[in-house]
């Protein structure tokens, strides 16, 4: 196992336990040093695994104290390109979904767009709660073409990851593009999610190709905000992070 993916297991394994209760929000973590005994690695491979928690906003630290659990909602990071079903697991939950329709239908010319379809031809529509152990989080709402939407067709959409499932496919999401702003939730986000209308959602627009550049999928997710927050880790080396002016959806 290489360094980068040691701390980062590690920081998974903190994660999991932070979820699972063991460290309690605004409880203090072990120290350095007991957790490189318990890891069997360097306190250097700790402070990356705590660097990354941090960045992530799962915990707090200052100078010459022990870092902090973070009490509050799931954090997903964009740091990696991870589906749903693997950021839940990650920290310590289990994955769901509950189908609200799926349709095969010609494209709308925003989905044609972007999914760089020409003008009648079909996709496959997708709207599903996602769920974070048996919690309602967000709405999917997400378009495929045609040939992709035909494997989807085929899975069980209550459990399966559309990304894992169709990894086994050869069709491998390899590039996405996220645009992240918050919109009221309209009567239908209220009516799944279990929220009032008109609240602030969390919504992330994400758009996906694969290795060969192909547009695989077009999402429109809806999060809840009390339940779910977004980091996005960046340096000067690596410029993953833009900012720009609202826009007419």
């Amino acid at each position: 196992m290489t360094g980068s993916s040691l701390y980062r297991k590690v920081a998974e394994d903190i994660k999991a336990a932070i979820a699972a209760g063991t460290y309690p929000a605004n409880t203090k973590l072990p120290s350095e040093s007991e957790l490189a005994e318990r890891y069997s690695v360097s306190r250097g491979t700790i402070r990356q695994a705590f660097a990354a928690l941090r960045a992530d906003g799962v915990i707090a630290s200052r100078r010459g104290a022990r870092r902090v659990v973070i009490g509050g909602p799931r954090v997903q990071s964009f740091g990696e390109l991870l589906s749903f079903s693997r950021w839940a697991r990650a920290i310590g939950e289990v994955p769901g979904g509950r189908v609200v329709t799926l349709e095969r239908r010609l494209a709308t010319e925003a989905e044609a767009d972007r999914l760089a379809l020409p003008a009648g031809f079909h996709v496959w529509s997708l709207v599903r709660v996602r769920l974070l152990s048996g919690r309602p989080v967000m709405v999917e709402r997400a378009a495929y073409p045609d040939q992709v939407g035909t494997l989807v067709a085929e899975m069980d959409l209550s459990v399966d990851s559309i990304t894992e499932r169709l990894e086994a496919f050869g069709v491998v999401f390899t590039d996405a593009e996220h645009v992240i702003d918050a919109v009221p939730a309209s009567a239908e986000d209220a009516r799944l999610l279990g929220v009032r209308a008109g609240v602030p959602l969390l919504r992330e627009r994400r758009f996906t190709t694969d290795r060969s550049g192909q547009p695989v999928e077009w999402s429109d997710d809806r999060y809840v905000g009390s339940l779910t927050a977004f980091s996005i880790r960046n340096s000067v080396a690596v410029n993953a992070l833009s900012r720009t002016s609202a826009a007419p959806s």
